[in-house]
């Protein structure tokens, strides 16, 4: 199925983002590839709350260039990535060739993906930074349940709704929510010259558009997909500074904003089973 003009966009940009990820220090490639023990700093904030991943099959929703899926690999798991950018996904199995793991990374625009994938897994997984580039929710649950073995696990760590709800271009220092909470069909317009890693490269494509979905509509699609939500954790700080501005990192390694005193949630994760 063709991509709209907002997800094109959107690929477009993230095809421009994947060589500057992967040479940025921010994402440890390098350090990746040095050390057969080295596990990506987002699967090891996953990996105790997912649970034992040794010799089971992992589906890794929205992948990018593969660094936290053949992480997973490194912990056990026989993995398979999709991702819409083609450049991403050449990132991915170029990192897969170097690292001689045996990970297997599919391109697909995600909601096709089960037309490009005719798999059941034990595994599906989402990490962090994804569902804001889907226009749809419910679509995205569907996709996640299809997947899924009769018993298997869903897991998700993401940033939470009330942080993109926020306007971070007040200068008076509140946390004001002005932005929308709940998914709407007509998504935001962002312009910017770089990404959030380090490193100085511009993008070409400066415009991409993201879409917002409330806690409630998030847990209801996964249950009307069939899942059985098992926890929903949420937290007062991100493992990641992910661009937000004005965060600072703490003693713990977590970010924050200054003087929130951990008093909103900033970073959410959802496990599921599925009971079908």
């Amino acid at each position: 199925m063709p991509l709209d003009e907002y997800r094109k966009a959107n690929r477009d940009n993230w095809d421009d983002r994947v060589p500057i990820h992967v040479a940025s220090n921010d994402y440890g490639v390098a350090a990746f590839k040095n050390d057969e023990d080295y596990i990506s700093p987002v699967v090891r904030f996953d990996a105790p709350l997912l649970g034992d991943v040794k010799g089971k099959s992992l589906l890794h929703l929205q992948c990018h260039f593969g660094l936290d899926t053949l992480s997973w690999a490194r912990l056990g798991a026989a993995v398979t990535g999709i991702d819409f950018s083609p450049k991403a996904i050449e990132a991915a199995r170029q990192l897969n060739a170097d690292t001689s793991l045996s990970g297997r990374f599919v391109e697909s625009e995600l909601y096709d993906s089960p037309s490009a994938l005719d798999e059941k897994f034990d595994i599906v997984y989402t990490s962090i930074g994804a569902l804001c580039w889907l226009p749809e929710v419910r679509r995205w649950a569907e996709v996640v349940a299809h997947f899924l073995k009769p018993g298997g696990i869903f897991y998700i760590r993401e940033m939470h709704p009330v942080l993109w709800s926020m306007d971070y271009e007040r200068k008076d220092g509140l946390r004001c929510l002005t932005l929308p909470y709940f998914e709407k069909a007509e998504p935001l317009k962002w312009e910017e010259s770089q990404t959030y890693t380090d490193g100085e490269t511009p993008l070409g494509h400066t415009v991409t558009y993201e879409w917002n979905h409330s806690m409630g509509e998030i847990i209801t699609s996964l249950i009307d997909a069939g899942l059985r939500i098992e926890y929903l954790k949420e937290y007062p700080y991100t493992s990641g500074a992910l661009g937000l501005p004005g965060v600072e990192r703490g003693e713990d390694g977590m970010w924050r904003f200054p003087g929130s005193n951990d008093s909103f949630p900033m970073m959410y994760s959802i496990r599921a089973t599925n009971v079908h």
